[in-house]
């Protein structure tokens, strides 16, 4: 695992576009485990700051229970279609799996909510390359550098 500042120490570029994607919206997409071990997905805001990544929980979520039970997560960002006149012009997507670690928060806009700061595991950014025609996904793990795959 690492935190956000050491991935961002370590590939700064990736980091930056990976943050990018996920600030194109307000809302993404969080990936918990359930009690039974299939996969919930729900909407969450994210903050960067500080040189970390942090999550909201409202209390008595069920996304806060099953953070609760197993902290393994995936976040993926908001996505935007390819412009109407240009289908190869689309921007990509980035996602991040990790684990949830209750951090202390002297406020939250909601009482009781509690926070948590992600520490990855995985960065993972998609887009199309220059020319249009192949998918790129780029990803880094903590001890295995980046890795780039290009497919049609």
């Amino acid at each position: 695992m690492a935190r956000w500042s050491e991935f961002a120490s370590a590939e700064p570029a990736l980091a930056r576009r990976v943050e990018e994607r996920f600030g194109i919206r307000k809302h993404k997409t969080l990936a918990t485990l359930r009690k039974d071990g299939s996969p919930r997905i729900s909407g969450i805001e994210v903050d960067f700051a500080d040189g970390e990544l942090y999550l909201g929980m409202m209390p008595g979520s069920l996304k806060l229970h099953d953070l609760e039970r197993d902290p393994r997560l995936a976040v993926h960002s908001p996505t935007e279609d390819p412009p109407p006149d240009n289908p190869r012009g689309w921007a990509g997507e980035a996602k991040l799996a990790g684990y949830a670690l209750e951090v202390a928060f002297p406020q939250t806009p909601v009482a009781g909510g509690r926070r948590f700061r992600v520490d990855i595991t995985e960065a993972v950014l998609t887009y199309l390359n220059d020319a249009g025609d192949r998918l790129v996904v780029e990803s880094w793990h903590p001890g295995g550098g980046t890795k780039k795959l290009e497919r049609q």
